[in-house]
């Protein structure tokens, strides 16, 4: 699933470097994500110099370095892998409103080229938890964070217990994370099965943030067989 999910994320890396001059990448920060991201940053002939990255939510009130952080992730599992392209980070530390509003300044209006997803175990995009605002007029804001993306949190390992995690972040929202050339979505995990059927059969509604996606002409979803919900029904 990684590797494949990468090959699609490098050809159209490459096509954006070779119409435009340069990429704009937006990856979420997720254990999902890293099969995806490791075979990303081996695939061969990507000019990571003229690749810009955005990451799509961050806690508020972690210390700078806290390992939980999202940045932090992502630098640890890609960036020293790729240290030549450029990472746009959220810093809430102090100011979280004033963090959004000036990640909405870096973002622009300009669409990415690729974003790399996943979805929550309640079908969340970033941390636009349900009821979703699918039409939110913000490029980021803050937001509260439910019990369902809390307690996930701690069940992959990032916290030992619910109150260790942090009640608030910043998140990319879902129109801005849409205005993209292409989605990838990788979902692996038998976690994530019911959020990919509601993703792929509910009606599109805050409800379900991840039938969002479904509004998009441009997205691939990538599974393994833990979280196919055909393979659950053949089984």
């Amino acid at each position: 699933m990684g590797r494949a999910s990468a090959a699609c994320a490098a050809d159209s890396i490459r096509q954006a470097i070779v119409r435009t001059g340069h990429a704009r990448l937006m990856l979420a920060a997720a254990p999902s994500q890293t099969a995806t991201l490791l075979a990303l940053s081996a695939e061969a002939d990507i000019e990571w110099d003229r690749v810009e990255c955005f990451h799509m939510d961050e806690y508020v009130g972690l210390p700078p370095q806290a390992p939980q952080g999202f940045a932090n992730w992502l630098r640890s599992v890609f960036f020293k892998r790729v240290p030549q392209a450029t990472f746009r980070t959220i810093a809430p530390v102090d100011d979280p409103e004033g963090a959004a509003l000036r990640y909405e300044a870096v973002l622009g209006t300009e669409p990415f080229d690729v974003v790399l997803l996943g979805l929550g175990v309640n079908g969340h995009l970033a941390f636009n938890d349900p009821p979703a605002d699918l039409a939110d007029d913000r490029a980021a804001r803050v937001v509260a964070l439910h019990e369902a993306s809390r307690r996930q949190q701690v069940d992959e390992g990032h916290f030992a217990e619910i109150g260790d995690v942090p009640t608030h972040a910043v998140t990319v929202t879902i129109p801005r994370l849409l205005n993209a050339r292409q989605l990838i979505a990788s979902v692996p995990g038998s976690a994530k099965r019911q959020a990919v059927h509601d993703t792929l059969t509910r009606p599109i509604g805050p409800e379900f943030p991840g039938t969002a996606l479904r509004t998009h002409d441009n997205v691939r979803l990538f599974l393994d067989a833990e979280s196919d919900p055909c393979v659950r029904e053949l089984s």
